[in-house]
């Protein structure tokens, strides 16, 4: 029986130190200490013999056993420090190579124009206004004095959306909101006068060129009191208009326009010049259109569930994409919504850098 065991024990090893790699190891394993193993094998046959020679085959094969266990387990740490010896001088890492760079993302220019007309009417002791995106038809036609065969309401003009089953009336009738002036409506609704705001967010119109972008962006102010009057909002729009573009002697004008939810109305011009073929706000002989205002139409008054032989006051609204491009000097208004890094590294302003007025006083 020692010859035997010797003899096995001889086989298994040489098995063992035979094996160059963790999977010729592992199959080695199992020849020898498997559930079929040799070794196995041998211990499932004690129950036959008699106690006294059971006693010593079982230690003798117990030893076998071992040794065989920790020359594997020695065996298999060699296996793996030559495997990882072998990765460390075919796996190199160059230390030289640059690290990757620093990418920071940055204000996107009608944010920056969003913060810097919000802090210029701040000081004038305006508050912001919110709405919905999503309106419906009396708020953005009915309430503003929209006829009802007024261009704007056409479906090729203005987005539509399914009638909503749950309202009644104009209420029913959904659309996305075409301007910001729905806010000034909500706000009169639901706010006793005096009135003094500013809205702003995105507006949508069917239309697409390089001035024009289906989804933009309007700013709107509006004042409602007993005593406002066509002075207060020529002063209101000059100081606006100068504080904006920072050009303290900057000419403005107001033309006689047309608006349906204002009267008397005006367009409002700031003085340009193209010299060299380049736009540039300031003075000039050229004049360029930057907004629309007027006085309160007294049926918008009226619309909002005020008097309007006791209220008036005056409203304006202007492009905030525009605004931004005049100011940045951004050629194209669709570069804004096309989401190119590289255009916004170019017109967008760093976190810690951008203008900041609230700062500057």
């Amino acid at each position: 029986m020692t010859e035997n065991l010797n003899a096995l024990k001889s086989e298994l090893e040489t098995l063992v130190n035979a094996a160059n790699d963790l999977t010729a190891l592992d199959s080695a394993r199992v020849t020898a200490l498997g559930k079929k193993g040799k070794i196995t094998e041998l211990l499932k046959g004690l129950g036959a013999l008699d106690p006294d020679t059971r006693r010593a085959q079982g230690a003798a094969l117990n030893v076998v056993r071992d040794d065989i266990a920790s020359l594997i387990e020695t065996r298999e740490a060699e296996l793996k420090r030559a495997d990882l010896d072998r990765r460390l001088a075919t796996e190199t890492v160059d230390i030289s190579l640059s690290a990757r760079p620093d990418v920071r993302g940055k204000i996107h220019p009608i944010s920056q124009a969003m913060e810097d007309i919000t802090s210029i009417f701040a000081s004038m002791g305006f508050t912001v206004a919110e709405g919905p995106d999503i309106e419906d038809d009396f708020h953005n036609f009915t309430a503003l004095n929209f006829p009802p065969g007024h261009p704007a309401r056409e479906m090729h003009d203005t987005f539509y959306l399914p009638d909503d089953p749950s309202e009644a009336g104009e209420a029913r009738k959904k659309l996305l909101r075409t301007h910001t002036s729905t806010v000034q409506i909500r706000h009169m609704m639901q706010h006793k006068p005096p009135v003094k705001i500013i809205c702003y967010g995105r507006v949508y119109r069917s239309d697409y060129d390089m001035t024009h972008t289906p989804m933009f962006h309007q700013v709107e102010g509006l004042v409602i009191d007993k005593a406002t009057h066509m002075g207060h909002l020529k002063g209101c729009l000059n100081d606006f208009c100068r504080a904006f573009f920072e050009i303290d002697d900057l000419p403005t004008r107001f033309r006689p326009s047309y608006f349906p939810f204002t009267e008397p109305s005006a367009e409002m011009d700031v003085g340009c010049s193209w010299e060299g073929g380049t736009l540039k706000i300031g003075a000039g002989k050229s004049w360029l259109e930057i907004l629309g205002s007027g006085m309160v139409h007294p049926n918008v008054i009226k619309n909002c569930g005020l008097d309007p032989n006791e209220y008036q006051g005056f409203a304006f609204g202007a492009g905030l994409d525009r605004l931004a491009m005049l100011k940045y000097g951004i050629p194209d208004l669709r570069n804004m919504f096309e989401g190119d890094v590289r255009w916004i590294n170019h017109f967008g302003f760093e976190a810690q850098d951008r203008p900041n007025r609230a700062n500057q006083r």
